[in-house]
């Protein structure tokens, strides 16, 4: 076993077109040779498996092996999916390649351009380092066959990424995934992969313009303006498009966090490149101590999930971070107000709300699987979001989650309120009594070992829970196996019954695996009726009595 490691790690070496993955895996190499344990397990697990097609296409620690993103892969991955499109009758299509400002992102991004013309389709580059959401619309705009963006979106800076995008501008889902997988593990030897060293097109900044004159489009004509913004990329490639689409729209310039302000592939002032990270968000709030701004908005560092902060005498600090699903609710109740129609949708994790604000306003509504590309293919799709920060407000531009447009939305709703004398949470509170309080959070859990959480779910599936939080569980669902309205994913349902006497209408529980980051993720909500404003406080004191019981005893019951 450990020669044919060490021959597999040096038949690899051969191949690598990369002079410095080579140095390093020829650094492991010698390692090994002189007895290195540690040296071993790394180049065990580097070539331990190949990188699987997950969320919309590949991620992973940057690094030499199957098991590393890295040169070699890329070119693997960009062959792959030029024979998958050749297959399907697209030999002549246009790919457009996009990237971020990550260590590697442009490498990979020219390889992935080089490959495609190499196979015969055409290829178009963007001109620099820009968010998702931009070669989302480029993909729809231009009509390409298909469309790739090197980004690894919010994972640490070890991390890059390769998310492949269909012609209709969404995320790729099964079977496309697979059948790219097949077309990629069926690539031969490298040096038979050709890879020109020109061909493609470079767009120019027209590409830019067009997706801000669409993005400007998201907010009402004569809607108030007068709005003062906090904003942060989190050292992401944000900021200039961001800046571009406030002042095309009219909104005034957003104060940037300077610190954070200029892309930076290390990341430094944050542990995690999240807003949803504790601590990524510390730099803006001092910021917005200091300036007094009505809201904060974040990206994270490809800019395709939006972060919003507003001022609370209640925090520690003075400000909270609004939940990814308090932020879904505002937006969908903005969109409801200003006329919109079509469907709803959102993910079996997020909150039940949007249910119940579609039905009032008489909408369509969808629940779909985790991820934008299954939110995105909902039928009549008008508005879409994901409680992990992610927002579709414009559909027929963008088929996927934009934190531009997003911010946009925001910013008009914050500045409408602010001109009739209200706030977000002003609005939140209205929601709550006229839908219930929905409260929601999180349990998640970091591995560095994946075997804990195959263990935690193991352990649930064999022992399901009862109660849990005092409440009887009415339905445990192993969706494993799909259901009549999903196709099967590795997660676990849990549907709680409330009543009067416990004060909770009802409570859902969720658990998965993370599909972009060793995590074991559990979403909790519970639903507090609300008589009236003056019962808000009281219905939030019960729904964090719940939400903390429901982590407590799903710990105990997942043994994590």
């Amino acid at each position: 076993m450990g020669n044919d490691l060490v021959q597999r790690a040096q038949d690899w070496l051969i191949e690598d077109p990369d002079p410095q993955t080579r140095e390093e895996l020829r650094g492991l190499l010698d390692a090994v040779a002189a007895g290195d344990g540690p040296a071993r397990a790394d180049l065990a697990d580097r070539f331990s498996g190949t990188l699987q097609f997950g969320t919309a296409g590949l991620r992973g620690e940057l690094g030499a092996g199957p098991n590393r993103m890295n040169r070699a892969v890329v070119v693997r991955a960009a062959a792959g999916l030029a024979g998958w499109l050749r297959a399907q009758g697209r030999g002549d299509g246009l790919v457009v390649v996009g990237y971020d400002a990550r260590h590697m992102s442009e490498e990979f991004a020219l390889d992935t351009a080089a490959v495609v013309t190499g196979a015969g389709l055409r290829a178009a580059l963007l001109p620099r380092p820009l968010p998702t959401p931009v070669l989302a619309f480029a993909v729809r705009h231009l009509g390409a066959a298909a469309g790739v963006m090197v980004t690894a979106s919010h994972n640490p800076p070890r991390d890059n990424g390769y998310k492949v995008y269909l012609g209709d501008g969404a995320q790729i889902v099964p079977p496309a995934d697979s059948g790219i997988a097949e077309r990629i593990a069926a690539v031969g030897p490298l040096a038979e992969v050709p890879r020109p060293a020109s061909g493609w097109q470079v767009l120019d900044d027209g590409i830019v313009d067009a997706y801000l004159e669409r993005v400007a489009g998201v907010v009402a004509d004569g809607s108030p303006r007068e709005l003062s913004v906090v904003y942060t990329p989190l050292h992401g490639v944000g900021r200039e498009v961001l800046e571009r689409a406030f002042a095309r729209a009219g909104f005034p310039a957003p104060a940037v966090v300077a610190e954070q302000a200029d892309p930076d592939p290390d990341f430094p002032t944050v542990a995690f490149p999240n807003p949803e990270e504790p601590g990524a968000m510390d730099l803006a709030f001092a910021h917005a101590r200091a300036a007094g701004p009505d809201i904060v908005i974040a990206n994270d560092p490809d800019a395709d999930r939006c972060a919003v902060a507003v001022p609370d005498a209640r925090a520690e600090g003075g400000w909270r971070m609004l939940r990814g699903d308090e932020v879904g609710a505002l937006i969908a109740a903005h969109l409801v107000a200003g006329g919109a129609s079509g469907t709803l949708a959102t993910t079996i994790v997020s909150s039940s709300l949007l249910s119940r604000i579609a039905r009032a306003a008489g909408l369509g509504y969808a629940e779909t699987l985790t991820g934008f590309k299954w939110i995105s293919r909902a039928e009549g799709l008008r508005y879409g979001y994901e409680e992990a920060l992610g927002y579709c407000v414009d559909p027929e531009g963008v088929r996927d989650k934009d934190g531009i447009s997003a911010a946009l939305v925001v910013a008009e709703l914050a500045a409408a309120l602010k001109a009739d004398g209200r706030t977000l949470t002003d609005l939140l509170d209205r929601i709550a009594v006229e839908h219930g309080l929905h409260a929601t959070d999180q349990l998640s859990v970091r591995v560095e070992d994946l075997s804990v959480i195959a263990g935690a779910m193991a352990r649930l599936r064999g022992h399901p829970p009862t109660e849990l939080a005092g409440l009887p569980v009415a339905s445990a669902e192993d969706l494993s196996a799909g259901t009549a309205d999903l196709p099967p994913t590795d997660g676990l349902r849990y549907r709680l019954a409330g009543g009067p006497e416990s004060g909770v209408e009802a409570a859902r529980v969720v658990v998965r695996p993370s599909g972009t980051e060793p995590k074991l993720k559990c979403y909790l909500e519970a639903v507090v009726p609300v008589a009236s404003a003056d019962a808000l406080d009281d219905a939030r004191r019960r729904a964090g009595e719940v939400l903390a019981a429901l982590k407590r005893d799903l710990a105990a019951a997942a043994g994590i």
